[in-house]
């Protein structure tokens, strides 16, 4: 993706953050390929800009005012049913690189998380690749995540049984959506309608005993499917 195109500049980006002072700075560092359409400062305010705007990228403070306390893991929860932001993937950023912080906001549904070490370029570069459905930390936070999300022998092979519940076509859309495509996506990719796509997660998220996509992406990332 080439800066100053387009193509490149059609990532819209929400920052949330509790320092104006942040929000700012990071704004001027971040690439061409990013265009910000909103900022919060606080979980209800992030709740209403991203509902609102449906971004392709959140970067998302974990320690955040407002709501029940619980910060940046608690707008993706309360985000989680809104149709809206289907699409929408979350980027943790936080000066924080404790352990509990990392697991408790991929666990909500973050696809990465970087501390705010990050130059503008790198979290230009971590916004795109979340985007296309990679999962990005930085490089010391992923050892805290393939401990949490680690299997052992025993839990891949209860994985298998529970792939094995599935079809080969739910399995591939299973992976997709973990991987935070949007259902318009998956059914391009996979050359299928919307409603199919639809029909399939709903069997998936019934076979798996999971209630959202987001339970479906930690299942998914504990077994090492993604």
């Amino acid at each position: 993706m080439t800066p100053g195109t387009d193509d490149a500049a059609s990532i819209r980006v929400v920052i949330v953050d509790d320092h104006q002072i942040f929000r700012t700075g990071l704004r001027a560092e971040l690439g061409a390929e990013l265009e910000v359409v909103g900022e919060a400062a606080g979980v209800d305010e992030a709740v209403e800009c991203i509902a609102t705007t449906a971004p392709d990228v959140v970067l998302l403070d974990v320690h955040l005012p407002g709501g029940a306390g619980g910060g940046g893991a608690e707008v993706l929860r309360r985000l989680a049913a809104v149709a809206a932001v289907r699409g929408t993937r979350f980027l943790a950023l936080s000066v924080s690189d404790a352990a509990d912080d990392v697991v408790s906001v991929i666990r909500a549904g973050a696809r990465g998380y970087l501390t705010k070490t990050a130059s503008g370029a790198e979290v230009t570069a971590a916004a795109v690749r979340v985007r296309d459905g990679d999962a990005v930390f930085s490089p010391r936070l992923a050892g805290f995540v393939l401990d949490a999300f680690g299997a052992g022998v025993g839990e891949i092979a209860a994985a298998d049984d529970e792939l094995d519940r599935l079809s080969a076509r739910e399995q591939e859309v299973m992976r997709m959506i973990a991987r935070g495509y949007a259902y318009k996506e998956v059914a391009a990719e996979l050359f299928l309608s919307i409603k199919t796509v639809e029909t399939h997660v709903s069997n998936v998220l019934r076979k798996l005993q999971l209630s959202n996509r987001h339970e479906l992406t930690a299942w998914a990332l504990q077994r090492r499917l993604l």
